[in-house]
């Protein structure tokens, strides 16, 4: 039997995580937290912790006690109830970077607002790409109001697509008729926390504050058992401290608070350590997504959550560039690379450019390919113990390499082989095909993808009961109908 020696990325020392995670601690407990939801409140006092003006301040006995109830892995599954994707150990997931409000439109190369038929279109095309093993809500769709966007983009993403689903709300009112499209598509309450089909990401505000919508949120996943991925946005120099480490400590402080309100409020919920920090960038005043500080920022923040042994979540394999060139693929690239060495579980990311505002269909197949390397990556080299001299003794006897057994027997294992987007051609052969670059060849390729059948449309009772629920929710804002899906263009 083979073995593979798997090729690791840590970016702290062996004892700095757990140092990291006491000082975080002494955040809590001395500086605290501030939660504007009530419910929230509540169940911070009844278990004995402290006010301190407009803050709470969390004990490290409250801290252990939830790291002790909180599971360490997350099994994600598909609209059909097949196993999709199991957040732990050092499993590496990759899906879209989300939620852009723009789109990188194909035939004009500009960015514009996303309609329906780009939600629709980019469901499809994660649906077919299987180096993505989760969908993600990652476009908004401007032909809704704002009041149901987080309800509309969840049910576009079960209506046309299969995989399991990261997702959010942004509305206090925006969760229970997201709830309701899960079961709807599970077959219940029980069936959905038996089989999880989404993961709702849970964001405190920076810095040490958690918001009534979002603690509401993470609150109602713990109470309906729905995965929440806690996603912690320091901004280095900007609503963070400026020197990495000590961003870690706070995007730890913020995170274990998230665990423990968590915890409280459904002992035993899942829950990922996520996050998005980045480093701000003095000179422009943006958040740069694609920065090397912003990528130690998550592979630190993903090993302090390995080290407390829960599920980890990271922002990578993604950039900051308008269009997909080189910068785009650099940043890219890298970000797919390490995240993939680091063993980070679920990686957000592809697709995405321009600080996470813009979603471009070109870049969410090349990125496919990225993300096919990295996991090729850890993979590694297999050890086939026993074969060496018997092996070299018959290729040199026969001269055959192409089409001998041990070949044949192993080449796909050992051999990755990419789609159309990337160029492997002779000089004259790529001449011959038109001397396309990689931006027009996944141009064409998202052409081709879309030209086919839907791959994996609701059946017609789940697609009837996903309506209902939607309209609903939309004649309350004004709207009689829902939005056509037109052609992507």
């Amino acid at each position: 039997m083979s073995q593979t020696h798997r090729p690791l990325l840590r970016v702290l020392g062996s004892g700095e995580p757990a140092i990291l995670v006491e000082e975080a601690i002494a955040v809590l407990e001395n500086v605290g937290v501030r939660v504007d939801s009530t419910q929230g409140r509540t169940l911070l006092l009844d278990a004995r912790a402290e006010t301190a003006g407009d803050r709470i301040r969390i004990p490290e006995r409250l801290v252990r006690e939830a790291l002790v109830t909180v599971p360490h892995d997350i099994h994600l599954f598909d609209r059909e109830g097949g196993p999709a994707a199991e957040l732990a150990g050092d499993a590496v997931h990759f899906d879209p970077g989300s939620a852009a409000i723009h789109i990188l439109d194909s035939a004009t190369g500009k960015r514009r607002e996303a309609l329906t038929a780009d939600v629709v279109a980019l469901t499809r095309l994660v649906d077919g790409l299987p180096n993505y093993a989760v969908q993600s809500t990652a476009l908004l769709a401007a032909d809704v109001p704002q009041e149901v966007g987080d309800r509309y983009r969840l049910y576009l993403a079960l209506r046309h697509g299969k995989k399991p689903i990261v997702t959010g709300t942004f509305r206090t009112d925006g969760f229970a008729p997201m709830q309701a499209m899960l079961e709807a598509a599970r077959g219940g309450a029980a069936a959905l926390a038996a089989q999880p089909l989404a993961i709702f990401d849970c964001c405190p505000s920076p810095p040490l504050a958690w918001s009534d919508l979002t603690c509401r949120a993470l609150l109602a996943c713990a109470c309906a058992r729905i995965p929440a991925n806690l996603i912690s946005m320091p901004l280095a120099g900007a609503t963070a401290p400026v020197t990495l480490r000590e961003s870690i400590v706070q995007h730890a402080a913020e995170s274990l608070s998230g665990i423990v309100l968590h915890q409280l409020a459904g002992p035993g919920a899942p829950i990922s350590w996520g996050g998005a920090p980045a480093a701000f960038d003095m000179r422009h005043g943006t958040t740069p997504m694609g920065s090397m500080e912003t990528m130690l920022l998550n592979l630190a923040n993903a090993q302090v959550g390995k080290h407390l042994g829960l599920p980890v979540h990271a922002y990578l394999a993604l950039s900051d560039a308008k269009t997909p060139d080189y910068q785009a693929g650099m940043e890219t690239g890298m970000g797919a690379v390490l995240a993939a060495m680091a063993g980070i579980n679920l990686v957000s990311g592809p697709g995405i450019l321009d600080y996470i505002l813009t979603q471009s269909p070109e870049k969410l197949v090349l990125d496919h390919e990225a993300c096919g390397m990295a996991l090729r990556l850890v993979r590694g080299i297999a050890q086939h113990g026993g074969e060496t001299l018997p092996l070299f003794a018959d290729l040199v006897r026969t001269g055959e390499f192409l089409s001998h057994s041990h070949t044949r027997a192993h080449w796909k294992r050992e051999l990755t082989v990419p789609s159309s987007v990337i160029d492997r051609d002779t000089w004259a052969d790529w001449e011959a095909k038109g001397s396309l670059d990689a931006a027009t060849r996944a141009r064409e390729e998202v052409a081709r993808r879309l030209s086919r059948e839907p791959g994996a449309p609701a059946s017609e009772a789940l697609a009837g009961e996903l309506d209902r629920i939607m309209l609903a929710e939309a004649a309350r804002y004004g709207m009689g109908r829902l939005p056509g899906a037109r052609p992507f263009r």
